[in-house]
């Protein structure tokens, strides 16, 4: 319904609406998702399963880039989302086809997502996360244009090898998370290793583009990796039962530094006159908060 309001709309400010209402159901697809692989899915196949379900995001991105982008040029936009509003209504006629979980004892209330467990610390690490997730996705294909002076195809390029190194590491981690029995160890390692990262980027543009194809794919490996690592350790540690809600809490967390990454570092890169090493800058020391807080709390559970 989003994606046909945004069709069709008549002017910016319906876009606009169009684009927060489009929230909604993206907000909830991470609680949901997560708790029919918590209650559905046998143990041993959580991890790939969690990772190929994270991984859609990269695989949505991928084929809409690429199809649509297309549409739209030999048609118009309008008809490119129209496009994706039908095959979103498809995808909602398709779940039907799921079984229905039990009807509740009682009528459901709305409460207040609250964190149990590790889903708090998850929170906070999903907020740096997505920070800097979020500059990168946003900025890094205009780095690669206007900074590097690469052709705008090889600049957009840069956003599909971030894709396709982040489905990798997605269904990679996801599937060792499982099997170690202690998801949350791998967090550290990532998000330091996407600090690095995106120290690559600040290399680039200094010692050479090719830097910044590193870069992209350390930060697909490690950074976009990590939501799914996150969402395995979720579904691991939180009694079944509040799966749902504790995602939500992460997921809170993700979208609240998804939201803020990009304006900060569009607001750096122009009190730097347009040059992006203090936005990258940034970007690694939030994966650097990121991993502090992930091994802040791995060593307090560790501590008797």
């Amino acid at each position: 319904m989003a994606l046909a309001a945004f069709a069709a709309a008549p002017g910016y400010g319906v876009l606009v609406l169009a684009v927060a209402a489009s929230g909604v159901p993206q907000a909830l697809a991470n609680p949901v998702t997560n708790h029919l692989i918590a209650t559905r899915v046998p143990a041993g196949r959580r991890g790939g399963v969690t990772g190929w379900k994270q991984s859609g995001v990269q695989f949505g991105a991928f084929v809409a880039g690429l199809p649509l982008a297309a549409l739209a040029g030999a048609a118009n936009w309008r008809i490119a989302v129209g496009v994706a509003a039908a095959i979103a209504f498809v995808a909602g006629l398709l779940v039907l086809a799921l079984p229905a979980d039990p009807a509740p004892a009682s009528r459901p209330r709305w409460t207040t997502a609250r964190p149990t467990r590790d889903a708090a610390w998850l929170c906070g690490f999903s907020a740096l996360l997505g920070s800097g997730i979020s500059a990168v996705n946003t900025y890094v294909a205009l780095f690669g244009a206007r900074q590097l002076a690469l052709p705008v195809g090889a600049a957009s390029a840069l956003v599909a090898v971030l894709g396709i190194a982040g489905i990798a590491g997605r269904v990679g981690w996801s599937r060792l998370a499982a099997r170690s029995g202690e998801p949350g160890s791998l967090l550290p390692p990532l998000a330091v290793g996407a600090a690095v990262a995106a120290l690559a980027l600040v290399a680039a543009a200094g010692w050479g583009a090719w830097w910044a194809w590193a870069a992209v794919t350390g930060l697909g490996v490690c950074a976009v990796s990590a939501n799914a690592v996150s969402m395995v350790t979720v579904i691991s540690t939180s009694p079944k039962a509040s799966v749902a809600q504790d995602s939500a809490v992460v997921s809170a967390g993700f979208f609240a530094g998804f939201a803020l990454g990009p304006p900060v570092a569009g607001a750096l890169v122009d009190a730097a006159g347009g040059r992006y090493q203090y936005a990258w800058t940034t970007v690694a020391a939030e994966f650097l908060a990121a991993g502090v807080t992930a091994w802040w709390w791995r060593g307090r559970e560790a501590r008797p």
